[in-house]
């Protein structure tokens, strides 16, 4: 990866963690509408987007309520949305992995943490993931598409 790639993703990386930490109140909890979760659509044009959103939540995660798991899970999770948001580019499926696997898995471990049903974690982070992935994730990807040349593969 040249210089310019590594920089593009250290920058989102960066973006990630201010707009997590910026909008922390709305950014953590089983009703949460985390901004910096718009950011998630940017592997469909950038591959270095995969690396920077990986570090970026592992970073953000650092504030989270719900410590060392969030860290890990929600790394980890966003790195395998952000790989299939890589490979199903511009395809319903790339659209939807971050709500999906933020939804399951996040929830998964969440409802584990706090002791309460599966389904309303579920439920509510994929509402809140899909409001930041289409009302905020997708115009931006759009923008970005528009105005900025796309890396090569």
């Amino acid at each position: 990866m040249d210089l310019r790639r590594w920089l593009r993703a250290a920058m989102i990386a960066a973006l990630y963690v201010v707009l997590t930490w910026v909008f922390q109140p709305i950014s953590f909890g089983q009703i949460q509408f985390r901004v910096s979760e718009a950011l998630t659509l940017l592997p469909m044009i950038w591959a270095e987007a995969v690396p920077g959103l990986f570090v970026g939540v592992a970073l953000a995660n650092l504030q989270s309520p719900f410590g060392l798991w969030d860290v890990a899970g929600g790394s980890l999770v966003t790195l395998v949305a952000a790989l299939v948001t890589r490979r199903w580019r511009f395809h319903p499926i790339g659209y939807l992995s971050p709500v999906v696997f933020n939804a399951v898995l996040v929830g998964g471990y969440l409802a584990f943490l706090t002791h309460t049903p599966y389904l309303p974690w579920v439920l509510w982070i994929a509402a809140g993931e899909a409001g930041v992935v289409f009302l905020l994730g997708y115009p931006l990807l759009q923008l970005l598409r528009r105005r900025m040349p796309p890396a090569t593969p």
